[in-house]
């Protein structure tokens, strides 16, 4: 997060790291999914929002060994509309790797929601709000979607339904409704 935030990109500051304790920036306004949720944001826009972010993160210079930043969490819960404007948290995921993995994950996790795998209220938004990401989104979103299925199969806080749905929703980040 500090090396993304050193490049200009949005995150929030961090004043303060030291041993378990962390002290940043409070930021004010909706988040991604509470603006679409309110009609404050079209989801168009919101579409637009992810697919920009996971643009300027991945051109951001490389880290090391010519590996490209990744959050791999990016949806709508874990962007935050500030004054500043959109700002990605949550960054216990990032590391170096793939931008196709990044863009897939962010497929993936909207599929889930999409397909009813998870439940969440932008249910009925989750598909339009899929598609237009994957037509604004660069890079290739299926060639890593396999590696993409396997971290997410692998997160603790997914339940056994939801990790049973995850080829469904793979298929429809492939175009199969």
């Amino acid at each position: 997060m500090a090396y993304a935030g050193k490049h200009g990109f949005p995150v929030p500051e961090v004043f303060r790291a030291g041993g378990a304790d962390l002290v940043m920036e409070r930021l004010d306004g909706p988040t991604l999914a509470q603006a679409l949720l309110a009609g404050d944001l079209t989801v168009d826009r919101g579409a637009t929002i992810l697919a920009d972010l996971l643009r300027q993160l991945h051109d951001l210079p490389p880290m090391r060994d010519g590996e490209t930043l990744v959050h791999l969490d990016v949806h709508p819960e874990n962007v935050v509309l500030s004054q500043r404007g959109p700002v990605l948290i949550d960054w216990r995921n990032a590391g170096d790797g793939p931008a196709d993995l990044d863009t897939a994950l962010a497929a993936l996790i909207l599929a889930q929601v999409a397909v009813g795998a998870i439940d969440h209220e932008l249910g009925s938004h989750a598909g339009e709000l899929l598609d237009l990401f994957l037509e604004r989104a660069s890079g290739d979103p299926v060639r890593l979607l396999p590696e993409a299925v396997e971290i997410r199969r692998g997160q603790p806080t997914m339940s056994p339904e939801e990790i049973e749905q995850l080829s469904v929703a793979a298929a429809r980040v492939r175009g199969v409704k």
